[in-house]
């Protein structure tokens, strides 16, 4: 029984600082940044906002699991969906510490290539969102009202823990959990060797590459040594590209939370342009450009390893045991808020001085009768 369960809990391990960073990015975010400063770039659904947003994705710290709240952050607060397809994508495939370890690990070529295509596909994604999905989502609508209404705590700390704490694990933690536990189910049954069958046909294995990396998790930079190692065993530079690019990007996490945020369609624009994207960066390092470029004879064949694996373990063990506490209060506060919402006209549960916004509203009526007469 616990062998079944070691699965799980890596995953959770790996996930949970990340998600913890990702949710506390948002919530920093939402106080201390104005969003009058940055949304109006990127509301629009045009290429514009689409460049910037993936110009912005590019060098920030987030991975594929932090990025989740962040960008439904930032769609919630008015970016468009190209906007917000164009950062999910740009963001966990590339920043500045991965782009560092893709150097010192696999060399200049795969550095550069990587950073190019995150642009590349941050573009197209967006684009592409843009121009086929102009169905707006609820995720938008809901919440405007009540930012300008509702009671914010005075403490800009104070409500940025309860924004990223709170209100987006409540919104996300459910889907979060679904996915950890797919991810598990697969991590458990899917054969190890699977890719030696296959190490003449670099086709063939680029599709394989994609069907583990688009519903499991892989972390950009944990990516990054699991590539090295595939390159080593023989997988071909194009098909460990694959994994590079979309690995990072996909998993049923990142899948079941833009689908409920953004909808059907968006969910499904995002995923063919990964999958595209991939298979012709992947067919072009492999067919095009110089094999020599992407030599790994160079690299030892001993992979270094972390230092302080316990202390590791232990920081990772808290931060899954956190993460799981939090959600549980999310859930917990989400519930107790959903009676406040049937005396809300906004359609949020939210009140203002005790007082429900129908009865605001009656009154403002009364007054403005009094006026007149």
């Amino acid at each position: 029984m616990m062998n079944a369960l070691i699965p799980f809990i890596s995953l959770l391990n790996e996930m949970s600082p990340y998600l913890l960073m990702g949710f506390l990015f948002a919530g920093l975010m939402k106080a201390y940044v104005p969003k009058e400063k940055y949304i109006g770039h990127i509301a629009k659904p045009n290429f514009r906002s689409v460049l910037y947003a993936t110009l912005a994705g590019i060098p920030l710290p987030l991975c594929s699991c932090g990025v989740i709240p962040t960008g439904i952050s930032l769609h919630k607060q008015g970016a468009s969906k190209g906007a917000t397809v164009a950062f999910l994508t740009s963001t966990p495939q590339e920043n500045i510490y991965s782009i560092m370890a893709t150097y010192s690990l696999m060399g200049l070529p795969f550095a550069v290539t990587c950073a190019f295509a995150t642009f590349i596909s941050g573009l197209t994604g967006g684009t592409a969102a843009t121009k086929f999905d102009k169905t707006k989502s609820q995720t938008n609508n809901a919440v405007n009202n009540c930012e300008e209404t509702g009671i914010k705590p005075k403490n800009r700390i104070v409500s940025a823990l309860h924004y990223g704490l709170v209100e987006m694990l409540g919104d996300t933690g459910k889907w979060l959990v679904i996915g950890i536990v797919i991810a598990g189910v697969l991590a458990i049954f899917l054969p190890e060797e699977l890719f030696s069958v296959y190490l003449n046909n670099p086709l063939l294995n680029m599709l394989i590459v994609l069907l583990i990396a688009l519903p499991t998790y892989t972390c950009a930079v944990g990516s990054i040594p699991m590539a090295a190692v595939f390159m080593m065993k023989g997988l071909s530079p194009g098909a460990a590209f694959v994994f590079l690019m979309a690995g990072p990007v996909t998993s049923i996490a990142t899948m079941t939370v833009i689908g409920k945020a953004l909808g059907r369609r968006t969910l499904l624009i995002y995923l063919c342009n990964i999958v595209v994207c991939a298979l012709l960066f992947g067919l072009t390092i492999d067919y095009l450009l110089p094999a020599s470029l992407f030599d790994m004879s160079a690299i030892s064949g001993t992979m270094c390893h972390e230092d302080g694996v316990t202390g590791i373990f232990s920081f990772k063990l808290i931060c899954s045991i956190t993460l799981i506490a939090l959600v549980i209060n999310a859930v917990i506060q989400k519930r107790l808020s959903s009676s406040r919402k049937k005396n809300c006209n906004c359609g949020c549960g939210c009140k203002k001085d005790g007082k429900d916004r129908k009865d605001e509203k009656d009154e403002d009526t009364v007054l403005n009768q009094l006026k007149t007469n």
